[in-house]
């Protein structure tokens, strides 16, 4: 509609009203020269005016219904704003996992850079390929390709490109290099909680982009703005009759249609949040902190990395094949549940000290606990 796609032409159009209205009802009823002199009616015509009151009585509704789409307006961009929010959060979230619980074992520094480098890059291009995928088709397209070739390997960037649902595509390669961290694998699955947590924002935007407010409410909210709006001057013309030959009317009407019409727009720019978010600024920032994040080496502050335990290496390995007593399904669920109990003292002190020490007898032996 004309409204949202010239917002100052109602405006315009409203005055241009105001002012037809005053010259027609000076020249019908007469009118007081810069002297005070009174002059009569050029035309014999009735004077054009409307009682206020059924402005009063619908301007009720009219409100409701702009404040009403103002509202879900601003959910829909308070929500799209949460989720990248989330990205932001999570991205810096997983590279710092990856980076801080990378097991530098038998690794030279070389391959360590190289896996990390993948981690960084790939969490950015999920977030780069999200901004695609919500953007409008031709907004983005050809900066999208250039950078994801700059930036990612060959075949990476181009499996990407040529996805059908590419932030999907870039999920998954987000999974693979988490997958090839040399790491224990209950740490892989607190990385891939935020993996988790990409694919709801995600999901959460998607809806937002592909349920618009219902068409026909904005195009009625705006409509029932206009006329009310145009019809306003004759309601207003004997309220504004202190006024040297009512001309207030002209100043105060583009005022009161400005920040009416201010509102339906505003709504209007808000109901689609991703052409108004930042989000290629987001992406610029995701970049930067996760590549300056993987550049990080645990203890290069002089602050001393402690390295776990035996015991607390054993219990946490899950390489080694334990026969598990009967009811417990996986030494996953078996030892937390020896460990905790000890530590709660669920069970008693003797009961579950005999079990912990059948569990870590067994890691230590490779023998099935009794």
């Amino acid at each position: 509609m004309f409204v949202h796609d010239y917002p100052l032409l109602p405006p315009v159009f409203i005055t241009a009203i105001a002012a037809v209205l005053v010259a027609y009802n000076t020249a019908a009823g007469g009118y007081v020269d810069f002297e005070g002199v009174k002059h009569d009616a050029v035309l014999n015509a009735p004077l054009l005016g409307m009682p206020l009151a059924p402005f009063t009585v619908v301007s009720s509704s009219l409100g409701l219904l702009l404040a009403f789409r103002t509202n879900q307006s601003f959910k829909r961009w308070d929500e799209a704003r949460k989720n990248w929010g989330m990205n932001i959060n999570h991205t810096r979230d997983l590279v710092r996992m990856g980076t801080v619980w990378y097991d530098n074992n038998g690794v030279s520094a070389e391959k360590r850079k190289e896996d990390l480098d993948a981690l960084a890059l790939a969490t950015w291009a999920f977030v780069r390929a999200m901004k695609r995928h919500l953007s409008p088709e031709t907004e983005d397209e050809e900066d999208f390709k250039t950078e994801l070739r700059e930036k990612l390997p060959a075949g990476q960037a181009e499996a990407i490109i040529n996805a059908a649902h590419r932030p999907n595509r870039a999920l998954f390669d987000l999974g693979v290099a988490i997958e090839n961290l040399p790491m224990h694998w209950m740490r892989k699955n607190e990385i891939n909680g935020a993996v988790t947590i990409f694919e709801d924002n995600l999901g959460s935007s998607e809806r937002i982009l592909t349920s618009p407010i219902p068409v026909f409410y904005s195009r009625h909210t705006s409509r029932f703005l206009l006329f009310w709006l145009a019809f306003l001057p004759l309601g207003l013309y004997d309220s504004l009759g202190s006024t040297w030959n009512h001309v207030g009317l002209i100043g105060v009407m583009p005022i009161i249609s400005v920040f009416l019409i201010g509102i339906d727009e505003l709504a209007n720019q808000m109901e689609e949040p991703f052409t108004i978010l930042p989000m290629q600024a987001f992406c610029d920032k995701i970049y930067n902190w996760c590549t300056e994040i993987v550049s990080w080496t645990p203890g290069d502050n002089g602050v001393e990395v402690r390295q776990p335990s035996e015991a607390e290496t054993a219990l946490s390995m899950n390489v080694i094949n334990v026969e598990m007593p009967e009811g417990a399904s996986s030494v996953q669920s078996y030892i937390p549940s020896a460990t905790y109990a000890r530590a709660t003292s669920e069970e008693s002190t003797e009961e579950s000290s005999s079990k912990f020490a059948r569990i870590k007898s067994a890691f230590r032996s490779k023998t099935p606990p009794l």
